[in-house]
């Protein structure tokens, strides 16, 4: 009998960790302005926040690779740097999509500069990403206007030093994204050469680490319930959001509500229309030659999480 006490007390000890691991908050990385910033404005966070442990990144790169390290559980990224992740063996799954409109994502000019379409950057530099949607969009646009793929020289870089060329004229041109695009068109006078409008799918990911999803369930459905919601309050409160997130990202409104108004952000269900765009962008890294392997879409993509979303939608 002493020996069997012993033996369940050694395994109570033995499972404690356990316990410890599951109590432990949400790992959730962040880009700056986004997921954090619209469910603390819309008021998502009430009685959550406190269960979560926020990392910020500069770009979606790093954050794949936080992924890819286990340093976070989930976190949110475009299609293009989900792509690539994926396809380099990161062990990640999207729980939930974003759609939005692609105009604010863009190759973008200085206002002098002499650049007025695609063809006037043949052979020259544009800052960007790599395997970033700055990347997805210069290699659609490439695509759609039946140039090669090598076309313009690559200058990868994260987006402070994508920026400081651009600004000091290292590069002729600059594949951004939001707030990036309404920040120089608003406050420098940048011109959008091509967009992502009708050649990008326009999707984004809620991306989650294999085991997150087996062992964090239930965080990660409330997580993307309330972050549906937010994205739902922000499109129906733009202006009024707008000055929140100046306020808190200290940028002006302005160039926020251009950039709200112009995306109109919004969460949806892992359906087969998503499962659909992303094949496109898988196939369009193929064909760069920068996914080497054959990958089926709905491999990467996980529905279960559809109900939370749908909750979310509903208010529920």
């Amino acid at each position: 009998m002493i020996g069997r006490r012993l033996v369940l007390a050694g395994a109570g000890v033995l499972a404690a960790p356990r316990i410890l691991r599951a109590q432990s908050p949400l790992r959730v990385g962040d880009q700056r302005g986004n997921a954090r910033a619209v469910m603390e404005a819309s008021g998502q966070l009430a009685g959550f926040g406190d269960r979560l442990a926020w990392s910020e990144f500069p770009a979606a790169a790093p954050l794949v690779e936080a992924l890819n390290a286990g340093a976070i559980d989930t976190g949110l990224v475009g299609d293009a740097p989900f792509t690539f992740g994926a396809a380099a063996g990161v062990p990640i799954k999207a729980i939930a999509a974003t759609r939005e409109n692609r105009g604010g994502l863009a190759i973008i000019v200085p206002k002098e500069s002499p650049v007025q379409s695609l063809a006037d950057l043949k052979g020259k530099r544009i800052a960007t990403g790599r395997g970033s949607i700055g990347h997805q969009v210069v290699l659609a646009a490439l695509e759609a206007t039946g140039l090669p793929l090598d076309a313009v020289q690559f200058v990868f870089l994260l987006p402070a030093d994508a920026k400081a060329a651009y600004t000091s004229g290292a590069v002729e041109a600059w594949a951004t994204w939001e707030p990036y695009v309404s920040q120089e068109e608003v406050l420098s006078g940048a011109r959008i050469v091509v967009s992502g409008q009708g050649i990008t799918p326009g999707l984004g990911f809620q991306a989650a680490r294999t085991d997150a999803i087996a062992a964090r369930r239930p965080e990660l459905a409330e997580f993307v319930r309330r972050l549906a919601a937010a994205r739902q309050w922000a499109n129906a409160n733009a202006p009024g959001y707008a000055r929140t997130w100046s306020g808190l990202m200290n940028v002006p409104a302005n160039v926020a509500q251009r950039w709200f108004e112009r995306a109109q952000t919004r969460v949806v269900p892992i359906d087969d229309s998503v499962a659909v765009d992303e094949q496109k962008n898988i196939d369009l890294y193929t064909r760069a030659r920068l996914v080497r392997q054959r990958i089926e879409a709905r491999n990467l993509l996980d529905p279960s999480f559809n109900d939370a979303v749908a909750a979310g939608l509903r208010g529920a």
